[in-house]
């Protein structure tokens, strides 16, 4: 169902069918945005009066209808491929809205909701329909609040909200050269069509690289009536996980907004309050709430992930999907939910992915507690994805992409991401953002990937135009040294010394059922005994390959012998230097075979690259440091280096 409803509508409809409140709507398939794609981005035939069809269903089940300024009814249209791809692809809220339908949904519901309903809306449907960039509405917004004297968006009245919709439609002729589209039936077209074109757009592209998802139709776009969470203190929005993504701890894990829409928390647009604010402003709402998230998780068998709208304290589920999470988080889920008896062993070993396994690898901070750490802790947000990271600042995901190319480290600062930035935010060592939660676009990517991000940071001002970011009262520029821990979301100045991470328990039990039934012996490449130990902590059966070559890059000394050997000019000096190395190689392998302790090592013998072991840089700078160290003289050196050039190292 999931190949042809997407992931979100083939949800919606389970949901659904298993009695939980879920708004009435319909779902155009991925094979619809398939033909569209195919027919040079024309909708199929017979398409646009099988959505009209649709709509009527809608239109009767409420007893409203769309562009109707007596019964409104206004709608979401939101995508959803068969492969969760979380904000890469186009959503539109509030669609119907136009200066009828606004005038007669504020004699309904009033006058603040109403005009806050639609400059949203102005604001949505330009930038993703219109392809109007939303810096252009948030500045009218900005100025608006300056004015009125207030900080945030909630402080402003429904008459300074009436003249913001004045302005965001002058913002459309300014832009764009024409007039809103008022025709609610248009808009629906034109949302349709914008969510099909953002299967193709260049950030999903990426994603979709950088995830190695190939294979699908496209996406199905999801057409619900609006249910809102920003008709006042009875009303809210919310996203969670029924489980930590980031622990895997057994507990509801997630944000909440009072008076808000969705798009606030997930876009990071506003900073969400914990989901305990919940239990306490809506206490009924939430109780109905986690009943839901334990019948959803016995149903699917899954950790997952939820968004919600409370409108006047009755609870709406607007979406559920298999969360992503952490290495940490995938195994201790795992090992969990085999003790609660929800899952057996082999689904369990299906819940983790290698690449979970890989994270777990990762190394942390070798000693958080030293006062060369705390002291220069300089701010701490949000602990949005674990882990650590050590790089330098950049502020646009564009340098991220530069820097990584480059081989350098790079922290991306952001005021916020957005799912432009996904290209950036893949690259990049470690995600550090002003404003989102937990649940936000950086969180949520971030922890898929296993990277580190600290979000939420409200004493950070951004200036991505002069590069430079103030914390606290100190201000950091591109290329300063930065690290963070997103496991406690502190952020720390300077380069600070990682250690190899340690191995929980439940790791270990998820390790022995996987050897219950592998078919595979596993073997380690091992240079060093460190590296032995390590693969023999890890549980390798043996060393399959140990290159011989690699013992000489552990010290200066040994790297500088090895240049000798290759620059000596008489057997007897290369003899020299060779006796220099073998006390070194054999100190190695005695521990490699220590920690083996009888296990299998295959070794190989030198393979030598020549380059390899070579100073890096301009080849006055390579001579220069060869005659140092060698005490050849310059000649010598250029003489050497143009008998043993190699035009193709590989088969030296």
């Amino acid at each position: 169902m999931k190949d042809l409803l997407g992931g979100k509508g083939a949800n919606l409809a389970e949901m659904a069918s298993i009695g939980l409140s879920v708004p009435p709507g319909f779902t155009v398939s991925t094979e619809a945005c398939e033909q569209y794609q195919a027919a040079g981005r024309a909708l199929p035939p017979g398409l646009w009066e099988e959505t009209l069809e649709g709509l009527r269903w809608v239109e009767e089940y409420m007893g409203a209808r769309l562009g109707d300024p007596a019964r409104p009814l206004l709608l979401s249209v939101r995508s959803g491929a068969a492969v969760s791809m979380p904000g890469m692809m186009d959503t539109v809220l509030n669609l119907g809205l136009n200066d009828e339908v606004a005038a007669g949904l504020a004699a309904k519901s009033g006058d603040r909701f109403a005009y806050d309903s639609y400059r949203r809306f102005l604001d949505m449907f330009g930038n993703v329909v219109m392809d109007i960039p939303h810096a252009l509405f948030e500045e009218k917004l900005e100025a608006m609040k300056a004015a009125k004297g207030v900080d945030n968006d909630t402080d402003l009245t429904a008459n300074d909200l009436r003249e913001l919709v004045g302005q965001y439609k002058n913002v459309y002729v300014e832009a764009k050269g024409e007039q809103f589209p008022s025709d609610p039936k248009r808009q629906l077209q034109l949302a349709v069509l914008a969510v099909f074109d953002s299967w193709d757009s260049p950030r999903a592209n990426k994603y979709r690289s950088i995830n190695q998802i190939t294979g699908l139709r496209g996406t199905a776009v999801n057409v619900q009536c609006m249910v809102f969470g920003n008709m006042g203190n009875t009303s809210g929005t919310g996203v969670l996980f029924t489980r930590n993504p980031s622990t895997g701890e057994k507990k509801l894990y997630g944000e909440f907004l009072v008076n808000a829409q969705g798009e606030d928390v997930v876009a990071g647009i506003r900073t969400p309050e914990d989901l305990d604010a919940m239990r306490d402003h809506m206490p009924e709402a939430y109780t109905e709430l986690v009943e839901n998230c334990e019948i959803l998780e016995s149903h699917y068998k899954e950790m997952m992930d939820i968004e919600f709208t409370v409108q006047e304290n009755r609870l709406w589920m607007l979406q559920c999907r298999s969360g992503k999470r952490t290495g940490t988080g995938a195994v201790k889920i795992a090992v969990d939910m085999v003790n609660e008896a929800l899952v057996d062993r082999n689904t369990a070993i299906k819940m983790v992915e290698p690449g979970h396994l890989d994270q777990l690898l990762h190394p942390q901070f070798a000693n958080p507690e030293a006062a060369s750490y705390k002291g220069k802790v300089i701010t701490t947000g949000l602990p949005a994805s674990p882990g650590a990271a050590v790089g330098q600042i950049v502020f646009t995901a564009e340098d991220a992409e530069a820097w990584h190319a480059q081989g350098k480290s790079a922290i991306l600062v952001r005021t916020e991401t957005s799912p432009e930035d996904v290209g950036g935010m893949h690259a990049a060592a470690g995600i550090l953002t002003a404003r989102g939660g937990m649940t936000s676009h950086a969180a949520v990517v971030a922890r898929g990937w296993g990277k580190c991000c600290v979000s939420g940071c409200s004493s950070m001002r951004v200036n991505e135009i002069e590069k430079v970011v103030a914390i606290e009262d100190k201000m950091l520029y591109e290329g300063d040294w930065i690290s963070l821990n997103g496991s406690t979301g502190e952020v720390i100045l300077g380069k600070q010394p990682l250690s190899p991470p340690a191995l929980s328990a439940d790791l270990e039990t998820f390790m022995s059922w996987v050897d219950e039934v592998r078919q595979l012996k596993v073997m380690a490449n091992a240079d060093t005994p460190g590296d032995a130990l390590a693969a023999r902590k890890n549980g390798a059966e043996g060393i399959g390959l140990c290159r011989t070559e690699h013992m000489f890059f552990a010290s200066d000394e040994r790297i500088k012998a090895v240049r000798q050997m290759i620059m000596a000019p008489t057997v007897e000096l290369r003899q020299k230097a060779l006796d220099r190395l073998l006390p070194y190689q054999r100190s190695d392998f005695e521990g490699i075979f220590r920690a083996m302790d009888g296990l299998p090592v295959t070794i190989r013998l030198l393979d030598p690259p020549l380059h390899e072991f070579l100073p890096e840089g301009h080849v006055e700078d390579i001579v220069r440091e060869l005659c140092a160290e060698t005490g050849a003289a310059e000649d010598d050196v250029l003489a050497r280096m143009e008998k043993l050039s190699e035009a193709w190292y590989i088969l030296s």
